[in-house]
């Protein structure tokens, strides 16, 4: 598939009223109705729906512009239509387009029978929580949602025992009804939703007892999704296609999982790099040597310099979190936290008498470099800077 704004013959920085113009004049152009059916009209119809979809949305189309078609797929959930057919691209043209029929739009004089109306299922949304181990090392997740599923007893027709549904008698299987009014100006006619089918086109003659003629009933079933790495609860998932099933017969919506990280006791969060606490004692910081912190499913060994100031920041490369769209990976961080003792045995009471009298005197003020006064956060981002 071409770029989004090449099908639709638009330059990148196009405002949304060109994009929309140049959607419809090509939409119009490749529409199955004024193709026959066309296999290559059709294709070509859903290219530029999808494309108009994407660029009409702020969102989408920054995402678009970031990352391209396909690394939208790890940005959020926002990534391009999966399942998109045919029946996606006829309602976004008709939702913005279509209010008067296709016949109206494309120049025609009579009123066509467009058949009975399909409507899609909902989306339904869930909230899916996260551990920081999901994070870090993704994977498949399964969750039990309640969705409306198609009827076993009519197989989704909402009709009992496979009765055929009949044709509305007040708008003649159109699904629509049109209003003609008479002004000083003329005669104008407005088209609108039939009422006695509610847009259907179409009347149940023998309803289903189990599903009330809807076509579906609610059920719990088991959903995969596929967790990327990298993730944060500012993102979502989109499954296309996999949420409720439409009345009678219509294809399924989406689910949308909105995502839900935990907090982690051990670990600070800042973007893909983790940030945990290590407690030494005094000589360990004085002396220096190698103790073991904790990481994302394990412990590291970390060297400790000789002279480490209590709150220094040490960093562990490729420890952190993996990016979302694959560039790399954060670093640990292990914040240095020197333990004064409350208790002293005998022997380490008379150990540090004795080097209270022989230790050098602190300075007054710590300079840049030592650590102390300075913040954590300085020297978490003068270590990144070195």
């Amino acid at each position: 598939m071409a770029d989004y704004y090449e099908l639709l013959g638009v330059p990148r920085d196009a405002d949304a009223n060109h994009i929309k113009k140049a959607y419809r004049k090509l939409a119009m152009e490749h529409h199955p109705d004024r193709n026959n059916g066309s296999p290559e009209a059709e294709e070509r119809f859903k290219e530029l729906s999808e494309a108009y979809e994407t660029l009409k949305d702020p969102e989408r189309r920054s995402l678009y512009d970031r990352f391209g078609k396909e690394g939208m797929k790890g940005a959020g959930g926002a990534g391009p239509f999966q399942g998109f057919d045919l029946h996606d691209a006829i309602e976004i043209f008709m939702r913005d387009f279509g209010g008067g029929g296709f016949e109206e739009i494309f120049g025609g004089a009579r009123r066509t029978q467009r058949g009975p109306r399909i409507r899609k299922g909902e989306t339904v949304r869930i909230r899916l929580p996260l551990t920081l181990e999901d994070v870090v090392n993704g994977g498949t997740k399964r969750i039990r949602v309640a969705l409306l599923e198609s009827c076993q007893s009519c197989s989704g027709t909402g009709s009992k025992e496979g009765a055929a549904p009949a044709p509305c008698e007040q708008c003649e299987g159109t699904g629509e009804e049109r209003i003609a009014q008479r002004s000083v100006l003329g005669q104008f006619v407005s088209v609108t939703t039939c009422r006695a089918c509610g847009g259907e086109g179409q009347r149940l003659v023998n309803p289903c007892s189990d599903c009330l003629g809807e076509g579906r009933r609610r059920e719990e079933v088991e959903v995969d999704v596929e967790v990327p790495t990298g993730v944060t609860s500012e993102n979502f998932i989109t499954l296309r296609g996999k949420g409720n099933a439409g009345p009678r017969g219509g294809p399924r919506g989406d689910i949308m999982v909105m995502l839900e990280v935990e907090e982690d006791p051990e670990f600070i969060r800042d973007g893909n790099h983790l940030i945990t606490d290590v407690v030494i004692t005094f000589a360990h910081a004085a002396l220096g040597g190698e103790v073991e912190v904790p990481c994302v499913g394990g412990r590291v060994p970390l060297e400790i310099p000789a002279g480490t100031q209590s709150g220094q920041g040490i960093r562990i490369r490729g420890k952190g979190i993996p990016d979302l769209n694959g560039r790399g990976r954060g670093d640990l961080i292990a914040r240095v936290r020197v333990w004064t003792p409350t208790r002293l045995g005998h022997e380490e009471a008379a150990l540090l008498r004795k080097l209270r009298e022989v230790e050098s005197s602190p300075p007054e003020r710590v300079e840049e470099g030592e650590g102390g006064r300075r913040g954590f956060w300085s020297r978490v981002k003068e270590a990144f800077t070195s």
